[in-house]
């Protein structure tokens, strides 16, 4: 039977023809689900406007949410997106269904990023007559905990971050407190913490606010604020959900950076995923900054799909501009 192909415009629509197969019961990854591209689309949305893309047959369903700028499409996802990925079954004639359809609709050029297993994308575009190609985008850490109490996986990091622990956290003398549930207070605390940091201009306070009010009212949430003497001085956000736990964004006050706030207060987060939540891995995000190898263990790269549509002038010159950049790259490398 040949794949059955819709296009959507609409978030009702959508979740009217999913018939709950884009919710929290069947999608296990919180980047599946419709609740999390409709939080991106009403706090930060990627520039363009909403096209999902459904292809099915007898027995399976894949779902490729984009955002597209005639003529160009790329991922509907945002400064939040640890994981972007097609949908449902993956499978290759439905990706192929799928990434044939963008092509004869006219659109020049797709980026998808950041995606754990670019493979089956690359293959189906390339079926479809795109010229793909996939590039690292960035990396993800993680340890993996499986059967791992905190002591066991305490005495596995660096003596230097366990001895920064136990000297600073004795000196400092912070109140630590984990919610696992939405608290407004503790969620001002967060957001203060946040706009005292190093960090750059948060993309949007919303969206965070939006997800942590989600996920507490599932009970995945983990939020941690460390306090000293009341004031706030460290947050992370956290979400443990089937026995895994993702760390997305963390932050201590510049001003109180000599308590070592955020080692303190990692620890705790870490004690309570594996003591209480028993998780079996622990996921760091996106990025390479250096602090994460103490904590993790593994190093893993998300790539960017890029997928030229030679049908199109555009698509055409841009596949002939990345070629040429290619080949000077492998020739400056020699």
């Amino acid at each position: 039977m040949s794949a059955e192909v819709e296009l959507f415009e609409d978030w009702e629509t959508i979740a009217a023809d999913a018939g709950g197969r884009l919710d929290r019961a069947s999608q296990p990854s919180a980047y599946a689900r419709l609740s999390w591209f409709r939080l991106i689309a009403e706090h930060c949305p990627p520039a363009g406007k909403l096209l999902a893309i459904r292809a099915r047959d007898a027995a399976q369903r894949t779902w490729l949410f984009l955002a597209v700028e005639h003529p160009h499409a790329a991922a509907f996802a945002a400064w939040y997106s640890l994981r972007f990925d097609a949908v449902g079954d993956r499978s290759a004639p439905l990706l192929t269904a799928i990434a044939a359809t963008l092509r004869h609709g006219g659109v020049a050029r797709v980026e998808l990023a950041p995606v754990e297993d670019p493979e089956p994308l690359r293959a189906a575009f390339a079926a479809a007559g795109w010229i793909a190609s996939v590039t690292e985008k960035t990396g993800n850490w993680i340890v993996r905990t499986d059967g791992q109490d905190f002591e066991t996986f305490w005495a596995r990091r660096p003596a230097r971050l366990r001895n920064t622990a136990r000297r600073k956290a004795k000196a400092a003398g912070l109140d630590i407190q984990i919610f696992d549930r939405f608290d407004a207070g503790a969620w001002a605390e967060y957001e203060s913490v946040y706009r005292a940091s190093w960090k750059p201009d948060e993309g949007s306070f919303g969206f965070l606010r939006a997800l942590a009010e989600q996920e507490g009212a599932a009970g995945t949430l983990r939020l941690g604020i460390a306090r000293k003497d009341a004031m706030p001085v460290a947050a992370q956000l956290w979400l443990v959900e089937n026995e895994e736990a993702t760390i997305h964004k963390l932050a201590y006050r510049e001003d109180a950076k000599s308590l070592s706030p955020g080692t303190i207060l990692g620890e705790a987060m870490f004690r309570r995923a594996l003591d209480q939540d028993r998780v079996r891995l622990i996921d760091y995000g996106t990025g390479d900054d250096g602090y994460k190898a103490e904590w993790m263990e593994e190093r893993r790269p998300l790539w960017q799909l890029t997928a030229y549509n030679p049908r199109t002038i555009a698509g055409f010159a841009g596949a002939a501009r990345a070629w040429a950049s290619a080949l000077a790259a492998r020739r400056r490398s020699r």
